[in-house]
């Protein structure tokens, strides 16, 4: 639904796993519950989402149910759920410029980067006028302080260093339509256009492009998102940010990354598409 979180879809196989566990056990909601000392009540709202499980509870479930020997890695994926959804009003107190930098370590010890975005250039090859520009929209849509946007903004510009050099390799595709959403206004799209093209002639680096109106094999384009090797996907939202290092979902995102790809076109047939929406952008 609409309304849903990206996590919400882990919360509840987290639940249907504790209801499984109970059942491979034999117990009963009112039997499960009063070997724990609860309320029966309580069985039912954690296995049907209503509440979120403690540690402590996760511990005591599994002990009731004799499976003390799966209570680690059930702690470990009630703490990968929680963590999995970041809400920005959380996350963004540290301050713009902060988080780049907090990030800069998981860039660095990721050899293969794979980025998808449909809706604007991604950060890693962004220019600093264009990536001020956006951290000044971010600031003023959350209420955070404008003036850090030029710092964010050179931070962000610190992961750029990687590129190139063979110590880590980068694959980015990026819908056409995010090539016509104008940041900054004609003179700093312009600058950008220039910035993309040289990042894609670099070594290491390939940047692809699907065409608008290419007849689709996935449905529409999605959100954006960013894959770290095989271990980690994360997707940005208006509200917050998805982090995610389940297997079954990264493996996901890899398969939907192959077939974004294969719908990309890339080197001087990517050239064109950035050199028409230039030419787009000088009629306006």
């Amino acid at each position: 639904m609409a309304d849903q979180q990206p996590s919400d879809a882990a919360k509840r196989a987290f639940a249907i796993r504790l209801r499984d566990l109970r059942l491979d056990a034999g117990l009963s909601g009112v039997a499960l519950a009063e070997r724990c000392g609860w309320n029966k009540s309580k069985i039912s709202k954690i296995e049907h989402g209503g509440q979120s499980p403690t540690e402590a509870d996760v511990k005591a479930w599994a002990t009731a149910c004799g499976a003390e020997d799966q209570i680690q890695a059930l702690v470990a994926a009630r703490r990968e759920v929680e963590q999995m959804w970041l809400e920005y009003r959380r996350e963004l107190r540290a301050g713009m410029k902060h988080i780049q930098i907090r990030s800069m370590p998981l860039f660095e010890r990721t050899k293969l980067l794979r980025v998808y975005e449909a809706v604007h250039i991604p950060g890693y090859l962004q220019t600093f006028r264009y990536a001020a520009t956006q951290f000044e929209i971010h600031a003023r849509h959350h209420g955070l302080p404008v003036e850090d946007a030029e710092d964010a903004a050179r931070n962000r510009l610190e992961r750029q260093r990687l590129l190139g050099t063979g110590t880590n390799a980068f694959i980015f595709v990026l819908e056409a339509s995010a090539l016509y959403n104008n940041i900054g206004g004609a003179e700093v799209m312009n600058e950008q256009f220039d910035r993309l093209l040289e990042i894609a002639a670099m070594p290491y680096v390939s940047v692809g492009i699907i065409p608008l109106g290419q007849p689709r094999t996935l449905l529409f384009p999605g959100e954006g998102f960013y894959l770290f090797d095989d271990q980690l996907v994360r997707q940005e939202f208006w509200s917050g940010m998805l982090r995610n290092s389940r297997p079954e979902d990264v493996g996901y995102f890899l398969r939907t990354f192959d077939a974004l790809k294969a719908q990309a076109v890339f080197g001087s047939a990517a050239t064109e598409h950035v050199e028409t929406a230039r030419a787009r952008l000088r009629e306006t």
